[in-house]
């Protein structure tokens, strides 16, 4: 994905290279939706699916949207990602359930919670787009808005089953809301007035789960789509 959207990003530069006159035609109007991709480092974890971005362009430089994403994707739960508040928890449930303590940190070390991972976004605001190259658009914009995680655990085992019902209140799946904070931006290459192709990159913080995990994560999401342009010519009088 990666490799994908810094060639596109790279035929974007070369198209500048022959059209440096400002845009005459802005659509009103503009859609977006296709691939994404969502990387959280710290948890090892990447998620694939789509975002999709609908926005009105005000004025040349400024446009008012809102952009929607779903992911998937599956990783390991370590209890080096818990809080110390979990471990604790966690370590106490295996004293109750008969492991020496001397033998909790081998333990607990290896124990490893494989899950999945449904991840949803929801932002409104603005985006300053510079126009002064005729095929392509570039912006910038705020990434602020909620972010809603679902997890299904797949525990091996009566001991590692047991030990998650425990940490979950008997469940073996969680849902958290929170709010993430960052920025992004990107390219369109503007091929018609009423058709581009958009790459993006957007870096997110993120608390999620704070009950659990240990502190605030970052997210990168990487997407590639095209756009639809629609409406009257924005520049015309």
């Amino acid at each position: 994905m990666r490799r994908l959207v810094i060639c596109v990003l790279s035929l974007f530069l070369l198209t500048t290279l022959t059209c440096f006159a400002q845009q005459t035609d802005i659509r009103q109007f503009a859609v977006v939706a296709g691939y994404s991709y969502l990387e959280t480092p710290s948890l090892n974890l990447a998620q694939r699916g789509f975002n999709g971005d609908f926005a009105q362009n005000v004025r040349p430089w400024l446009s008012l949207g809102f952009d929607f994403s779903v992911f998937n994707g599956q990783s390991t739960l370590l209890p080096n990602y818990l809080n110390s508040a979990t471990q604790e928890q966690l370590g106490q449930a295996l004293l109750h359930l008969g492991v020496p303590a001397s033998a909790l940190p081998t333990v607990i070390a290896g124990l490893g919670v494989p899950y999945g991972s449904s991840t949803f976004t929801y932002q409104a605001g603005p985006q300053i787009n510079l126009r002064r190259m005729r095929k392509v658009t570039v912006f910038v914009r705020p990434a602020l808005g909620l972010l809603h995680a679902k997890i299904q655990t797949n525990p091996s085992g009566v001991l590692a089953t047991q030990l998650v019902g425990g940490l979950l209140g008997g469940k073996l799946s969680s849902a958290d809301n929170t709010i993430f904070y960052g920025v992004g931006g990107g390219a369109t290459w503007e091929i018609h007035p009423n058709f581009g192709l958009r790459a993006t990159v957007d870096l997110a913080r993120f608390n999620f789960f704070p009950n659990m995990l240990n502190g605030t994560r970052t997210g990168v999401r990487l997407s590639v789509m095209p756009k639809i342009g629609f409406g009257k010519n924005i520049l015309r009088k």
